[in-house]
C-alpha cells in the first residue's frame, strides 16, 4: 500500500491534469465539430459548432437542432449541451451549438444575445443548402437564458442585426426548452438587467397563434425561473391554438437536467423525452437509445 503522502501527490496530479485539459478546451468549440463563423461583431467571431450524423451524405438534407447555452446572459459556454448534441447527431439529425455574446466576455446585454440568436437561426437557414439542412425542419433548443434565446427567435419581432437578410426567417420550426427564462418582467427573471426592454424581450408577453410546437422541461422547485411562469406560458400557448408540452420534474431546481448532475438521471430522462417529441414531429429516426 502506498504511503498517504504518495496517494495525496497522485490525487493532486490527477486534479492538475484534469484542470489543464479543461482549460485547453476552447469555450466556444466542441471536439470533432465542424466550426463555422456565423457572425462577427466588433472583430469578435461568433462560432457555430456542427456535429453531423455518422451516415451523413453530401447532397442529402437532414433536420437540424441549434442549442443555446445558459448562464443568465452573463457567462456560459457551448459545452453545456455537448452531450445532447452528440445524442441528437447519433439519431440522424445535424446538431449545432452556438456561441453568442455574454456580458463577461463582451460587455453585452441580453438584447444583444437575442440579436445573436436570431442571427444564428437565420444563418443556418440561409446556408441550409451547403450545410445539408432541411430549411423547414430546424429546431431551436436551450437552457435557462439559452432557452430564452431559443424561444425569442420564434416570438420576438425586430432586434435583427444591421445588414442581415431579414427576408430569410429566423423563426425555428420547433422548440425544445430546458428550464427557460420565459418572462423577463418583474414577475420572472432578468428585469433588473433589461430595464425598459424587459417586456419587449419577454416571450410570455408575445404569444400569438401559429407558433412552433414546443416542449419544455422544468423543475417544480426552480428558484431562478418560477414554475408558475412556465404554467402561465403554456396556458397562453394552448389558448392561442399552439402545441406546448410541459414536462414537470418534481422538487427539482434550476439546471437539474445538465449532464454530470444527479448521476445523469435527469439528463437521460430529458433526452429520451426530447427524442420522442422530435420523433413525433418526424425529425428524428426510430429510437435505439
Amino acid at each position: 500500500m502506498k504511503p498517504p503522502h504518495m496517494l495525496l501527490s497522485l490525487l493532486l496530479l490527477v486534479i492538475t491534469l484534469y484542470n489543464v485539459n479543461a482549460q485547453e478546451r476552447p469555450f466556444d468549440e466542441l471536439e470533432g465539430a465542424d466550426i463555422k463563423v456565423y457572425k462577427t461583431v466588433n472583430d469578435y467571431d461568433l462560432k457555430m459548432n456542427i456535429l453531423y450524423p455518422k451516415d451523413f451524405k453530401k447532397g442529402k438534407k437532414y433536420p437540424a437542432v441549434v442549442f443555446f447555452f445558459g448562464g443568465g446572459w452573463q457567462n456560459g459556454n457551448v459545452h453545456q449541451f455537448e452531450q445532447q448534441c452528440r445524442f441528437v447527431a447519433s439519431k440522424g439529425m445535424i446538431a449545432m451549438a452556438a456561441n453568442y455574446r455574454v456580458a463577461s466576455r463582451n460587455q453585452s446585454t441580453p438584447v444583444d444575445a437575442v440579436e445573436d440568436a436570431k442571427s444564428a437561426m437565420r444563418w443556418v437557414r440561409l446556408h441550409a443548402g451547403e450545410l445539408g439542412v432541411k430549411k423547414n425542419k430546424i429546431v431551436a433548443a436551450g437552457g435557462s437564458a439559452g432557452g430564452h434565446l431559443a424561444v425569442s427567435a420564434a416570438l420576438i419581432d425586430g432586434l435583427d442585426a444591421k445588414g442581415e437578410k431579414t427576408k430569410i426567417s429566423a423563426v425555428p420550426n420547433a422548440l425544445v426548452l430546458f428550464n427557460p427564462v420565459i418572462n423577463t418582467t418583474a414577475d420572472g427573471f432578468g428585469s433588473e438587467r433589461l430595464g425598459d426592454m424587459a417586456e419587449t424581450v419577454s416571450p410570455a408577453h408575445h404569444v400569438t397563434a401559429k407558433l412552433p410546437p414546443t416542449l419544455i422541461f422544468h423543475g417544480t422547485a426552480d428558484n431562478t425561473v418560477p414554475f408558475d411562469n412556465i404554467a402561465d406560458f403554456q396556458a397562453k400557448m394552448l389558448a392561442s391554438g399552439n402545441t406546448c408540452y410541459v414536462v414537470p420534474f418534481k422538487d427539482q431546481g434550476h439546471g437539474f437536467f445538465n449532464y454530470g448532475r444527479h448521476e445523469n438521471q435527469y439528463y437521460h430522462l430529458t433526452v429520451e423525452k426530447m427524442e420522442a417529441f422530435l420523433r413525433e414531429l418526424n425529425y428524428i429516426r426510430q429510437s435505439n437509445y
